[in-house]
């Protein structure tokens, strides 16, 4: 079920969202490492045997990746790069649309951006003159 989080209920859940964004970007390596390993075995494996484990324990990898995701986001946060450890909450700013914004390294929620604006217009809350859901 969806709804905006509060800048409480947003940090209320990170610890839970982080942990579960650990989830993804460890898959996210083992997926690249797996890729790497099969992409090098091509000339290195003796029969085609070997080759068919490597890729279904990769499709392995993969299903759980984004199995991982799916529970990530289910959590109602959007991810909005992987790479960069960029996450958004979907949150209220009087009437408007916002989003609450993490990145990874951050231990609450300190930043958030219009809907159409991303990561370089954050800006910083300030609860005693703005009004956040």
């Amino acid at each position: 079920m969806f709804s905006y989080f509060t800048i409480a209920s947003a940090n209320e859940k990170l610890p839970i969202v982080i942990k579960k964004f650990k989830t993804v970007t460890d898959l996210k390596n083992e997926i690249m490492k797996m890729e790497q390993e099969l992409s090098s075995s091509l000339s290195t494996v003796s029969n085609f045997e070997q080759y068919v484990k490597l890729k279904q324990k990769l499709n392995s990898i993969l299903t759980k990746f984004y199995h991982a995701i799916e529970d990530l986001e289910n959590t109602g946060v959007v991810i909005k790069g992987i790479d960069e450890g960029l996450l958004d909450f979907p949150s209220k700013r009087f009437d408007d649309e916002i989003w609450l914004c993490w990145k990874k390294g951050e231990t609450e929620i300190k930043f958030w951006h219009e809907k159409d604006i991303g990561f370089s217009g954050r800006k910083p809350i300030s609860v005693d003159d703005e009004s956040l859901v």
